[in-house]
């Protein structure tokens, strides 16, 4: 009984010696937490103040950091602790391991977050549309990276996590090949910008419309007839593309001109930049033109009309409105029109 006594008393003892040994690097540990997590916020705080917008430097900056200046937080009060308490060697490496783990994977988070963000600003500015998938990718290869970095740290073999992905990314590949050329297609497409959001554009195969969202896998087109043409990506990085909006929206639109015969060349020159400049849609500047082209043939006179709209879906409106209101001017002054019927033969 009396040994059992003696026993407990020096377990007692051992443990009390034990928690006197720790109490002061975790009183220091403690103190230097709660003096870093104050620091954060307040860092956090002068950051957001600091932000004009969302998208501006340093709001990006405090939601990159938020979650991984905790762990900035607990590296620095260990390594406050080692330079301050009394610790063990063994203690020691314990500690020293532990901060670059925290290190480590508070910068494989930030490098993540960052780039995601990065991604998700660019698509913005350029008005182009980036899905989470894009996201969600950009983080598993950022942290991909930081887990291998780690495992290297640690000790351990990566050769067959590698091996791993090597095989099952080939298997990927093999079964999603349509959907890969397409993905790699888009990022061409985002990279290069053949084409963007706004843009009229017609394919070789005859598709034609405004460009209405630029995907990883596929591009919206919206035509004149107001319906959605889904088109793969890599139909318009293989295929002939016409962009009616490069290098700007302004459209030329060519208007043939036919008056009679006899008619007085001068005057109807005169009239059609007249009918030309009052018809809506016409842009002043560039000024239209007029050429006597190809002139004068066995059966009427024929020009050519150039005018210049803002953008390419405006033509035919315009082309309509200016031929019309040469009809009405000819029939107004008398000027005389071809026949149609020696039109018709000399074509025939």
């Amino acid at each position: 009984m009396i040994q059992k006594a003696a026993l407990a008393d020096a377990s007692w003892q051992v443990q009390r010696e034990r928690l006197i040994e720790l109490a002061q690097p975790l009183t220091i540990f403690g103190v230097a937490l709660v003096g870093l997590w104050i620091v954060r916020r307040v860092t956090l705080r002068w950051l957001r103040r600091k932000a004009a917008t969302e998208e501006s430097l340093a709001a990006v900056f405090a939601d990159t950091i938020r979650v991984p200046s905790l762990l900035w937080c607990l590296a620095g009060a260990i390594d406050v602790a080692l330079r301050f308490a009394e610790l063990t060697e063994r203690q020691v490496r314990t500690a020293g391991v532990w901060i670059v783990i925290f290190v480590i994977v508070s910068l494989s988070l930030a490098a993540a977050g960052a780039a995601a963000r990065m991604i998700t600003l660019y698509g913005r500015r350029r008005e182009v549309p980036f899905a989470g998938l894009s996201r969600t990718l950009t983080h598993v290869f950022v942290l991909s990276i930081g887990a291998m970095v780690l495992m290297h740290y640690l000790g351990l073999d990566i050769r067959p996590m590698l091996t791993a992905l090597g095989v099952g990314g080939l298997a990927v590949a093999l079964a999603l090949q349509d959907t890969l050329a397409n993905f790699f297609a888009g990022v061409h497409i985002l990279a290069e910008e053949p084409i963007s959001v706004g843009h009229f554009i017609r394919l070789s195969s005859g598709e034609e419309g405004t460009v209405t969202d630029i995907g990883w896998r596929t591009t919206r087109v919206r035509t004149g007839s107001n319906n959605i043409v889904v088109i793969p990506n890599t139909k318009i990085t293989s295929g002939i593309l016409v962009n009616f909006s490069l290098p700007e929206a302004r459209a030329v639109v060519e208007i043939p001109v036919i008056a009679g015969r006899d008619a007085d060349a001068a005057r109807v020159r005169e009239m059609v930049l007249e009918e030309a400049l009052a018809t809506e849609g016409v842009l002043r500047e560039p000024a239209p033109l007029v050429l006597f082209d190809p002139g004068l043939t066995p059966t009427h006179q024929q020009y050519r009309l150039f005018v210049h709209v803002e953008h390419q879906t405006q033509r035919g409106a315009v082309a309509s409105a200016v031929n019309l209101r040469l009809l009405a001017r000819f029939r107004a002054e008398s000027v005389p029109l071809a026949a149609a019927d020696q039109i018709a033969i000399l074509r025939s």
